[in-house]
């Protein structure tokens, strides 16, 4: 079996080395190989693996780890891969500082999938996205392809055009927030044990744990009135107790951005620098090290203390404290990808939330009663609970959306409906309608100024743009 890692040269790509090479979920592949348009990236990257697979065999923790190739060339790559993980991050770090500070020298949030600075990152991604998409589909038409990249829903939704149900998207943030559930339950949500369930519907980075099923019993108002048993839930403490109470329901943690803008804005202006720049300069001190032999210890050893550094400070202006050791170690995307993965090549059912099609496959000649959420296009992507075996993903029902989710959900997904038009025919009429009628803009004149900063600052939007 064959892995495909697009964006090969990424600085997480090791954590997806690791997951596959121990083999929890007991799938064995065979051949791993990455991709990137950046030589160095990728022999750095290389080295790091290098170094993992030889401290994962004295371990004892793999006795066949993959054989590792690696390329520039997408074609090459994709080639005779039976899994995809698309992972590309367009114009690297350097391109995200571009969309936070174009956002917030208009006193608008600057993050990389919420906001503008998503609908930037989308704009000149979704044309790559479909680029590999169609590569895929020429070159290995049986390949899975597992999508990471940001902002996922938008990007999938892209892809989906091209191979339909055999894209599928990846978060790790709902996975996160039903282990904590669980965790406090003292319940396996996540691997599905038997009497338990969950309802969780969304967008990415858009969506809310709304039920938690035990043996019939409904225990999420049990948690939701319980002030200790929120505290141990990071979404309850980023959001408020007192909301998440109110609302009935547990947020994605990404709701910050919608629930507290001004907090948020405030955090990041005062911070010395944006996410983004935080992690062009960390990871970047990271490759320049590896690349010239200079550090101390070995890549293996530099990269973990490095990735440990990311993750504690993972959306810091939301918190007060440095992120709990409770909620970096364990899981995350890498996970379930694996298990995805071996879902559908060994037909062993899982359940796990996912971004995937309104309508489910099969059902595509009646769309309108088959709609998981039927007040929502058939084409939109969606993130809920999902069974997954032999015969592929399918999406579990999900009780009506109320009304105000709704309009949140629906007002962000025909924001980024224009950026995908714009996206695919390079018109600027419909990069403006994107921006200005995003949830957290809302306004036509700064939509155009928004417009003319990503252009100015993106030479692939500019390019883009000027077809038309």
């Amino acid at each position: 079996m064959k892995l495909t890692i697009l964006g090969g040269g990424g600085f997480r790509v090791p954590l997806v080395y690791e997951a596959v090479a121990t083999g929890a979920t007991g799938l064995h592949v065979d051949e791993i190989t990455l991709q990137d348009v950046d030589p160095g990236r990728l022999r750095t990257i290389s080295a790091v693996i290098e170094g993992l697979r030889e401290q994962l065999v004295a371990q004892g923790r793999t006795t066949r780890p993959p054989a590792l190739t690696v390329t520039t060339e997408l074609r090459e790559a994709v080639a005779g891969a039976d899994f995809v993980f698309s992972a590309v991050r367009v114009g690297g770090a350097e391109a995200r500082t571009i969309d936070e500070r174009v956002a917030l020298d208009l006193g608008l949030l600057g993050q990389e999938t919420i906001g503008p600075g998503g609908l930037a990152y989308a704009l000149r991604t979704i044309p790559v996205a479909l680029d590999i998409a169609r590569t895929v589909a020429d070159a290995a038409p049986g390949a899975w392809v597992i999508n990471f990249t940001n902002p996922a829903g938008i990007v999938t939704e892209a892809m989906r055009t091209v191979l339909g149900d055999r894209v599928v998207g990846i978060c790790d943030t709902p996975i996160g927030l039903v282990r904590r559930v669980g965790r406090l339950l003292g319940v396996d949500l996540v691997g599905g044990e038997r009497g338990a369930d969950v309802d969780y519907v969304g967008l990415n980075h858009l969506g809310w744990l709304r039920s938690v099923s035990v043996d019939g019993h409904d225990r999420l108002p049990g948690l939701l009135a319980d002030d200790s048993a929120l505290e141990e839930i990071e979404e309850a403490r980023l959001i408020g107790k007192d909301w998440v109470r109110a609302d009935g329901a547990l947020p994605n943690e990404y709701l910050y951005y919608y629930l507290h803008t001004s907090s948020a804005l405030e955090r990041i202006v005062g911070s010395t620098s944006t996410r983004g720049e935080f992690l062009a300069t960390q990871q970047g001190d990271f490759y320049g090290a590896a690349a010239e032999g200079s550090c101390c210890s070995s890549p293996l050893e530099m990269w973990r203390s490095t990735l440990h550094e990311r993750e504690a400070t993972y959306m810091a202006e939301s918190r007060d404290e440095e992120r709990r050791e409770e909620d970096v170690a364990g899981g995350g995307y890498q996970e379930v990808a694996l298990r995805l993965m071996t879902a559908i090549a060994t037909g062993r059912s899982e359940r796990m939330i996912l971004d995937v099609g309104n309508v489910p496959a099969g059902h595509e000649a009646d769309p309108v009663s088959r709609r998981i959420v039927p007040e929502l296009p058939a084409d939109t992507v969606l993130e809920v609970l999902c069974t997954v075996d032999g015969d592929g993903v399918h999406p579990r029902p999900v009780a009506p959306v109320e009304l105000g989710r709704l309009g949140l959900m629906s007002s962000l997904r025909a924001a980024e409906r224009s950026i995908l038009e714009a996206a695919v025919t390079g018109s600027r009429q419909a990069a403006w309608q994107g921006f200005s009628t995003h949830p957290l803009v809302s306004s036509p004149t700064l939509g155009a100024r928004l417009l003319e900063g990503y252009i100015a600052g993106h030479p692939q939007i500019d390019a883009l743009l000027t077809r038309r």
